[in-house]
């Protein structure tokens, strides 16, 4: 029994021991990791977002088109006077059933386009095309060529329009729009040794089209434009004098009223 007590006593001396031992060195972790010095963070490096080329769509692209977007966009057009109604007078005196007829055109078309609001925009196109004007009707069908060549002309129409886009924001974005052209006709060439010339003339402009994302900034876009002008013409001498007579002039008014189709690629910036 008495073995047993100081067995006993040796044990729980032990565990005493044991514990105090514990206690001092978590204390003296503690006291380590208080006194320990101070070290400042070193901040995240920033997360790099990757390069978005030009012909990518990436998560920071934006989707659609809308306020504060500028376009600038390159198309192929097809100029397509419709010559609705001709009135020929040949010196003051009516050519009644003669009627002007004027050459279809192609050309590039370079336009320029801002957001004012999501829904609302304004455009403006820049191209030139050269025509090339033709007199028939049975006043003048009894001239050699069946007719009478008037001549050539370049025409420079800009046109300004403002546009309503039905969806802004979306990959497909169809718009319609209203507007004003003015045309300067430069560099006319009488037929035959004639002289030609023409004023300056504006219209109304009307237009429907449609944007559509392709890929990152890139666009595609339609366009069908219907202007409302006429052409004024003057000429005379040379196949005019040879024809009709010496001192002879006509002069000519035909309602071009062009229809002007475009398509081609669009950036925005």
């Amino acid at each position: 029994m008495v073995k047993f007590r100081s067995f006993l006593t040796v044990m729980v001396a032990g565990v005493a021991t044991m514990t105090g031992a514990a206690r001092a060195q978590t204390a003296t972790s503690n006291a380590a990791y208080v006194n320990a010095p101070v070290v400042a963070r070193v901040p995240d490096a920033p997360v790099a977002k990757g390069h978005c080329g030009i012909f990518e769509t990436c998560a920071s692209t934006k989707i659609g088109l809308g306020k504060g977007d500028i376009m600038l966009r390159l198309s192929g057009t097809g100029v397509l006077p419709q010559d609705r109604q001709s009135t020929v007078w040949l010196n003051n005196g009516g050519l009644p059933g003669t009627h002007l007829s004027t050459t279809n055109q192609a050309m590039p078309e370079l336009a320029v386009e801002y957001f004012i609001t999501d829904n609302l925009s304004v455009d403006l196109i820049a191209t030139s095309t050269r025509h090339e004007v033709r007199a028939t009707g049975k006043e003048v069908s009894g001239l050699p060529s069946g007719g009478l060549d008037v001549g050539s002309a370049w025409v420079l129409p800009p046109t300004l329009t403002f546009a309503w886009h039905f969806r802004p924001h979306k990959r497909f974005n169809p718009y319609v729009g209203v507007g004003a052209t003015l045309m300067w006709f430069y560099n006319m060439q009488g037929a035959n040794g004639s002289s030609l010339n023409s004023s300056f003339t504006a219209g109304p402009t009307i237009n429907a089209g449609f944007d559509y994302q392709l890929v990152g900034n890139w666009f595609l876009n339609a366009d069908v434009k219907q202007m409302f002008v006429s052409m004024h013409a003057y000429e005379k001498g040379g196949q005019i004098d040879q024809y009709l007579g010496q001192g002879s002039k006509i002069r000519a008014q035909d309602s071009l009223d062009p229809t002007v189709v475009s398509a081609g690629i669009a950036y925005r910036f």
